[in-house]
């Protein structure tokens, strides 16, 4: 079972339509709310669903990035777990940028946190190795 989490900051200058917006470009979430805490609010997307990462998949190959997305994908995986950043402001206006690190983002990153047993897979699905930047396979979607 695959499980994804994407999380954005909604600074006190932004509005939330907006950062919803820009998650909603990217990710196609099962379920959003917000979480107060601490004097900060966190927008929070959810799903169980691998569908869910088509919008990402999309984006990948339209923007012709999969290399550079491949390198982000692979420095983000772990045991079971992926995790990868991109930048909310380019989210916004339906483009992919990956960061490194939150300050790249100056209104903060979108974080995605990806648990499943097939994290491998998910990034050979998402962003196969290339040759002349073109896949030089294409998966189909796993299956969890």
């Amino acid at each position: 079972m695959v499980y994804v989490r994407v999380e954005a900051e909604v600074r006190p200058t932004e509005s939330l339509a907006k950062v919803r917006r820009a998650v909603l470009n990217v990710f196609d979430a099962d379920s959003v709310r917000v979480v107060e805490s601490a004097g900060r609010r966190l927008l929070v997307a959810e799903s169980r669903r691998m569908e869910s990462l088509l919008r990402l998949h999309d984006l990948l190959r339209r923007e012709r990035i999969l290399d550079a997305a491949r390198g982000h994908l692979l420095r983000g995986l772990g045991d079971g777990v992926l995790v990868f950043r991109l930048n909310k402001q380019v989210a916004y206006v339906g483009h992919l940028s990956f960061v490194d690190d939150d300050a790249e983002s100056p209104m903060g990153p979108i974080v995605f946190v990806i648990e499943s047993r097939r994290v491998r897979d998910i990034v050979d699905w998402l962003a196969p190795p290339t040759r002349l930047g073109r896949p030089v396979y294409e998966r189909s979607m796993p299956r969890d």
